[in-house]
């Protein structure tokens, strides 16, 4: 019985949502390091994710230091009576000269987004996302903890803590959407993804590899450690 309430008090769950949603979203463009508010469609996102997520009480609200993630963690914040924190590490992928180009037009250049010169890594993405979130998980044992960053990097980290949900680009991460994610003791579990809040109408279903990965498929344990 000691044990067990062990593993309770050191579990830390961590809501990892995705920004509402931007002009640059409406126009297909890489957004990467590019800084520009949420519209109004992404303005009713953030405040359904505060009403759906302030309320279970996080300790903590941490954002990609964006724009867009700031002002999408801002409602969560607002209701948990909490401030906004940013970390560097949970910013979102560097496309470098290509910010701005639509994903169609580097790939028809290029290849693939990957093989375009001057483009972050995913390792590197992965790298300090997973440290990052790893870090703040350590330092709130047995919080619960609200983290609001990108799809470049929400897929990443996704994709390696829970490898059976495919490669990263197939996840579907909507705008204003949330992952549920647990961290015990250095093992990370994945046991929800891309969670639309109630009211946010007009969102598109989810695909139903998603559906299934969070509801019809009991949640394997995947252990994915950092040391």
């Amino acid at each position: 019985m000691a044990d067990q309430t062990s593993d309770t008090v050191d579990c830390t769950v961590i809501y990892l949502a995705r920004h509402g949603q931007t002009p640059l979203n409406e126009s297909g463009a890489l957004r990467g390091l590019a800084d520009p508010p949420l519209d109004e469609a992404g303005h009713e996102q953030a405040r359904r994710l505060g009403a759906a997520l302030g309320p279970r009480r996080p300790s903590l609200v941490v954002a990609s230091p964006l724009r867009r993630a700031i002002e999408t963690a801002q409602p969560v914040a607002d209701w948990a009576g909490l401030p906004v924190t940013t970390d560097q590490r949970l910013i979102d992928r560097d496309y470098g000269p290509w910010t701005g180009a639509s994903k169609e037009s580097v790939v028809a250049r290029r290849g693939s987004v990957d093989d375009a010169p001057g483009v972050e890594p995913q390792a590197t993405v992965l790298d300090r996302a997973v440290a990052g979130l790893t870090d703040i998980a350590r330092r709130h044992r047995g919080a619960t903890v609200v983290v609001v960053s990108h799809d470049a990097v929400n897929r990443q980290v996704l994709a390696a803590f829970r490898p059976e949900l495919g490669e990263p680009d197939t996840l579907p991460q909507d705008n204003g959407c949330f992952n549920t994610l647990e961290w015990r003791d250095g093992t990370w579990v994945v046991l929800d993804v891309n969670e639309i809040p109630p009211g946010c109408e007009g969102q598109p279903d989810r695909p139903a590899a998603a559906r299934q990965a969070s509801r019809n498929e009991p949640p394997r344990q995947t252990r994915h450690r950092r040391h």
